[in-house]
């Protein structure tokens, strides 16, 4: 008689049913004998990553009361430029030190016995990272240009970060030329997603031959975005989402963070679609002294669309191929027709 089968656990699963084995990691953690797990939530989002909202009650000692943490791991595949929980967590705590308003990170899990990946737990902050409420919703942002520099002056903390960094060590070398470099990663990857993309081609042929000289070299976020930040009350409550993080030159995350692709439609605010690029870089001088051109900036924005265009063809290839069937990927890939026409657009093709 053959053997009957069991169901499939899904990942989801997985972490819910970890409750017990996560709280006495928790316990141990916090140095106490128990602690409770009152409510755990899986949050919105996270394509890439699963974030899992912990409320845990701890009854005594430094950490008494009621705790509200994320605990931060893997999704079931992974973008093949994403980095470990490991990496980012490390990379959260540099950039905490540096002053940028991140969540407190508290604990790396690499024990797999925990939770059945790597993982780590770092403060729940409150506030919205919807960007299409944070662009028309002024309830939410009362002083857009107040709000615009304090993002400046985060990024620009980012930014005063520079190898060598022992604490960043596992961040593959600085390039000579950065954006040849991405230049020639999103054709390799392109090539190995096979047929044919020829608006991304030409958009990658025509950042190619109107390069600029490479700048100094900085940590970059490279997913700095209206969407990857937590507003609470008009004022940010913390940057997510570091997994994409590396050396490179900084013009680089003021593009990604003004295309128009992140503006959530609210187009005239070049900067995110929350407000005007001179508020943002007004804040972003205060700790660095640093200009953009507008050539400068109109071929970073480019670059963002390139990059953006190939991680939906990216993203719906993951769903396509069966590794991870997801609505979402399936419909990050119906974005790529869009992209594709600002990248046209950028380049003076429609005009």
């Amino acid at each position: 008689m053959s053997a009957i089968s069991k169901p499939a656990v899904t990942p989801e699963q997985t972490i819910a049913g970890s409750r017990r084995t996560l709280e006495h990691y928790l316990a141990s953690c916090t140095g106490v004998q128990t602690v409770q797990i009152e409510r755990m939530e899986k949050l919105s989002g996270g394509a890439i990553q699963e974030n899992w909202l912990l409320e845990v009650s701890v009854p005594d000692g430094d950490w008494a009361g009621l705790q509200r943490w994320v605990l931060r791991t893997d999704s079931p595949s992974a973008v093949n430029v994403s980095m470990t929980r490991a990496e980012e967590y490390a990379v959260l705590a540099e950039v905490y030190q540096a002053g940028v308003k991140v969540p407190q990170p508290f604990w790396l899990c690499r024990d797999q016995e925990v939770v059945g990946r790597d993982f780590f737990i770092m403060q729940a902050v409150g506030g919205t990272a919807a960007g299409h409420r944070l662009v028309r919703e002024d309830e939410l942002v009362p002083d857009r240009a107040s709000l615009c520099r304090d993002l400046g002056r985060n990024l620009a903390l980012i930014h005063s970060i520079s190898p060598p960094n022992r604490s960043l060590e596992f961040i593959p070398p600085p390039e000579a030329d950065p954006a040849q470099s991405s230049i020639h990663q999103y054709l390799e990857f392109l090539d190995a997603l096979g047929g044919g993309y020829p608006v991304i081609e030409w958009g990658l042929n025509w950042l190619q031959r109107h390069k600029p000289k490479p700048m100094g070299t900085c940590l970059l976020h490279r997913d700095f975005r209206t969407g990857n930040f937590m507003i609470d009350r008009g004022q940010i409550s913390g940057v997510l989402d570091w997994e994409f993080t590396g050396w490179g030159d900084w013009r680089e995350d003021i593009g990604w963070f003004t295309a128009k692709c992140w503006r959530f439609g609210s187009n005239p605010r070049i900067a995110g679609g929350i407000g005007s690029l001179d508020d943002f870089m007004a804040g972003y001088s205060e700790i660095l002294p640093r200009t953009i051109s507008h050539e400068e900036l109109r071929y970073w924005q480019l670059m963002a669309h390139v990059r953006w265009a190939i991680i939906a063809v990216q993203q719906a290839e993951r769903h396509l191929s069966g590794k991870q069937r997801s609505l979402e990927l399936a419909l990050t890939g119906r974005m790529v027709p869009e992209l594709e026409f600002e990248i046209l657009e950028l380049t003076g093709v429609t005009k």
